[in-house]
């Protein structure tokens, strides 16, 4: 099972603010488990934190903006990219202004500093969110749309029209996140000419120069006008007739234009607050429909916060019928686990298929057969039993007895033709032969029952 992951260390990075042309210095560090992204602003009185999630996202006109209350921090995205990207977790971000320094544009500088100090392994399980089925949103206006279909892991395509002659019609594709380092993380950000002006009026890109973007001059305009922008940019004045790329930096790959957008949904996807399995299809991306759609997914994730194991009935279970009456002293009719199709160090799934034949039927409500909660409890109890056994030499040898069970929750009724899915996570080691544990139980993707209890096991045979 893969472990949450947070720095092994500090680091940090200096440059100007694209927007406002501060000098900033960021600086990324360890968090616990389960923190999650963290953006501190240590400039401000009282230092405020801002959790990193979509609904937190006040402004996306040129780039991701958090907020909450009066606090701002602006260009979080290729940040937030180069962690999501190499499977980090947990971190603290400082920064002393109100926006991260764009550095060269891309989020290069970014990989390179975490590759640099390292990344370390925590206890806590990393919690993937699963996506079973199709999940879209769409802008009808701009013709945007970001599609996330079922996946064994994570990936993106991302498909764009610009309207330009330069750069009309491109995609870019990312079919394994373990080679974002060197296919996307060094694409930069653009700008065509012709939004420069107004957003220098909007008070944005104060910080812009050739060094940290690609300026994209594709429809000519007077040599007065371009001259104007070259000096409100600082940057050197060129010949208005020679259209295309303006930059000190050749382009990395033709579609690097694409390949940033890509750099910027993976950023935004950053904001779900947890890593995803699924392959995103995205047609015309931007920081709003990624907002709409990370928001979206936060939505359903609260709905199935508890995501119900794949169980795949053609695979060969771990345990059978056979081995499991071989570890629990339990028989018929008490015997409550059919299989067990996973099982890991702290963690195990198990399968009870509820039938009409159940001797439990006949006298709880016959006319309405409904299986007792208290033997749900006694299947999962059985369920956690195998598992404790799993961390033991000779695991026959040894009992397993139930000493506390606590926040029991039954959601739903489990009746005949169910197929009851039991998952048991260790809550902590086992430590002098007492355990306690976590468990769920689901029909299909709900949750039909949960509790919390702790046992021992006795070496007795």
């Amino acid at each position: 099972m893969m472990k949450q992951m947070t720095l092994k260390g500090s680091f940090s990075l200096c440059g100007k603010g694209l927007h406002t042309g501060l000098s900033l210095t960021v600086t990324f560090n360890p968090a616990p488990e389960n923190t999650g992204y963290k953006i501190q602003r240590i400039d401000l009185e009282g230092m405020p934190t801002i959790d990193a999630v979509a609904e937190n996202v006040v402004d996306t006109q040129r780039g991701t903006v958090l907020g909450k209350g009066d606090v701002r921090v602006s260009t979080v995205e290729h940040g937030l990219a180069a962690l999501y990207a190499l499977g980090i977790d947990n971190c603290l971000i400082q920064v002393n202004g109100p926006e991260f320094p764009i550095l060269d544009g891309s989020a290069a500088m970014y990989i390179d500093k975490i590759n640099e100090v390292g990344i370390e392994e925590l206890i806590a399980p990393k919690d993937w969110y699963v996506i079973r089925k199709k999940i879209e949103v769409k802008d009808e206006e701009s013709g945007s749309c970001i599609t996330i279909l079922p996946d064994d892991e994570f990936s993106l395509t991302a498909m764009c029209s610009f309207n330009s002659k330069f750069i009309n019609s491109q995609f870019a594709t990312l079919d394994k996140v373990e080679d974002f380092s060197k296919e996307i993380a060094p694409a930069r950000t653009f700008v065509f000419v012709r939004d420069i002006e107004p957003l220098l009026k909007a008070s944005l890109i104060k910080g812009g120069d050739l060094d940290n973007a690609i300026v994209i001059y594709e429809k000519q305009i007077s040599q007065e006008q371009l001259d104007k922008l070259a000096d409100m940019l600082h940057v050197e004045h060129r010949d208005a007739t020679e259209l295309g790329y303006i930059q000190h930096k050749p382009l990395v790959w033709e579609n690097e234009c694409t390949r940033h957008k890509l750099l910027d949904i993976i950023g935004d996807m950053a904001l779900i607050g947890k890593p995803i399995k699924g392959r995103i299809i995205a047609t015309r991306p931007g920081h709003t429909i990624n907002n709409k759609f990370a928001r979206q997914m936060r939505r359903d994730i609260r709905k199935h916060e508890i995501q119900a194991p794949i169980y795949n009935p053609n695979e060969e279970p771990i345990m059978d019928i056979n081995r499991i009456r071989e570890l629990l002293p339990h028989r018929y009719p008490m015997q409550l686990v059919d299989k067990v199709i996973y099982l890991g160090a702290t963690s195990i799934v198990g399968v009870k298929n509820i039938t009409s034949n159940e001797p439990f039927f006949q006298g709880h409500f016959p006319q309405e057969p409904v299986m007792p909660g208290v033997l749900q409890i006694e299947a999962m109890a059985q369920c956690g039993g195998l598992l404790v056994l799993n961390t033991v030499d000779e695991p026959e040898r040894w009992s397993t007895y139930f000493m506390k069970i606590d926040d029991v929750k039954f959601r739903q009724k489990v009746v005949p033709g169910d197929t009851l899915l039991f998952k048991v996570d260790l809550l902590a080691p086992v430590r002098h032969g007492v355990s306690s544990m976590k468990g769920y139980g689901f029909v299909g993707e709900r949750v039909v029952v949960e509790a919390t209890f702790t046992a021992q096991i006795v070496k007795n045979k």
